[in-house]
């Protein structure tokens, strides 16, 4: 081959590269911080709640466990981002439009339909547990708090009441066109939470008698699915990197979210658990003193979760409509769509009202399938599928220690998958349930 040949090969090679680079930029897209609101606004919320009581439930260990868990998260948030740069970069036709459900295709191109199938499938489950899990925790707040003004509002029927009046913002587009919300919920959480840990620290007087019961397998598990569901956030990630300004940065907003999760969490979580011991409740917040602060935390966080509830269902839509057809602009379809989803959300929730039994079970289960074991699983076959595509393996084979880490992950999700979604059953199975909505109300009348 000719000097000018191989000139020209070069150049034909530098202009792909420059053309993926500037694709890889989107005007008027989220910019790193805007990202990382979005990363901890839709990770911490339900986890200030449960995770004193997943502590409780694991003991001393649990304190390490939530490090690794948030760990293991960021790590494969970050290797979930990278598996979709991979497929940009190997796939042109999904940089020329908007991908409107990511994480499935990832799925699809790494294992075909079996793998979108099942990522469509953990995604729609886990999110609409997640929204249940919010639906229910505001409803329960809301009348927690009426009911100290001396009201008479049932939660069940306050469940009607912010279903309804959130409806309207879940028409939003795309994550770029609401994250204020996701500020909001960030904020609103971190102010909270230096609230509840100023309560609980003044509880510490009138707690000074502490016990610590010896945790058992099924309690762990449960903890531990809890952890999973507190710190994943994966089914919602994708999307925010598809709206991102330089996708390839997306990794500095996965560490800087998860940063800003673990010193809302860590703080929390431990000084409950030394206060109160076994005295922690599924929600912290029925185990701290009532008081100005009491309400001031309750307000904000049921803030979170109004404005976490329209951001986790976001993906949900996008995929649905996807799978029938809605164009993307705004249309009744939409309108229809969409509020077909909130009354199922609101069944269930009137149906299961009891968070901590739907937190765990969707923990243990399919965000710890989406969390730990499909993203490396996918990027450990892409790269196998098309060796040396990224810039720091030239060799065309992956580092020792990437491979060795993603697998190592790859068999700490599968056997929390295992344990955490028997011991959700196990909880289910043993009456560990509360009565429907429409049976207790009725019970009650």
């Amino acid at each position: 081959m000719s000097n000018l040949d191989t000139t020209r090969i070069q150049e034909r090679v530098s202009i792909s590269e420059d053309n993926i680079s500037n694709q890889d930029v989107q005007e008027g897209g989220l910019n790193i911080f805007k990202t990382s609101v979005f990363v901890s606004g839709v990770v911490a919320g339900a986890g200030v709640l449960a995770l004193p009581n997943a502590v409780k439930g694991s003991g001393d260990v649990g304190i390490m466990l939530m490090f690794l868990a948030c760990f293991m998260s960021a790590y494969t948030g970050i290797i979930l981002g990278r598996t979709w740069l991979l497929i940009l970069k190997r796939y042109p036709q999904y940089r020329e439009t908007r991908a409107r459900y990511p994480y499935p295709l990832i799925g699809e191109i790494t294992f075909g339909k079996l793998g979108r199938h099942l990522v469509s499938f953990a995604i729609n489950f886990s999110l609409f547990g997640a929204a249940v899990v919010y639906l229910v925790v505001s409803a329960e707040n809301i009348h927690s708090l009426v009911q100290e003004l001396h009201g008479d509002v049932h939660a069940c029927y306050w469940a009607l009441i912010v279903a309804g009046a959130l409806a309207p913002f879940t028409l939003l587009n795309t994550p770029k066109d609401f994250w204020l919300l996701a500020l909001g919920a960030t904020g609103t959480t971190a102010i909270a939470c230096i609230i509840l840990l100023t309560n609980i620290s003044i509880d510490k007087s009138s707690h000074r008698t502490v016990k610590h019961t010896t945790p058992d397998f099924i309690s762990f598990s449960t903890a531990f699915g809890t952890m999973c569901f507190a710190f994943g956030g994966h089914p919602s990630f994708p999307t925010f990197q598809e709206d991102m300004r330089e996708k390839k940065k997306f990794w500095k907003a996965i560490i800087v979210g998860y940063i800003l999760v673990i010193l809302m969490y860590i703080p929390v979580s431990t000084t409950a658990y030394f206060v109160y011991g076994d005295d922690i409740q599924d929600n912290i917040l029925h185990t701290v003193s009532k008081g100005p602060m009491y309400y001031t935390m309750t307000i904000l966080l049921t803030l979170h979760f109004l404005f976490g509830f329209i951001i986790l269902l976001n993906p949900v839509n996008q995929e649905l409509e996807h799978l029938f057809k809605v164009p993307d602009e705004f249309t009744w379809k939409r309108i229809l769509s969409r509020t077909m989803l909130v009354l199922g959300i609101v069944f269930v929730a009137e149906t299961i009202p009891h968070f901590g039994l739907i937190l765990s079970l969707i923990g243990g289960s399919t965000s710890t399938l989406l969390v730990f074991i499909l993203p490396p699983l996918f990027y450990l076959k892409l790269c196998r599928m098309h060796p040396g595509l990224t810039a720091n393996e030239k060799s065309g084979r992956l580092p020792l220690y990437t491979m060795v880490l993603n697998i190592l992950i790859l068999v700490v999700g599968i056997a929390a998958c295992v344990a955490s979604t028997y011991s959700g059953l196990h909880d289910v199975i043993s009456g560990k349930f509360t009565p429907p909505c429409y049976i207790s109300i009725t019970s009650a009348d």
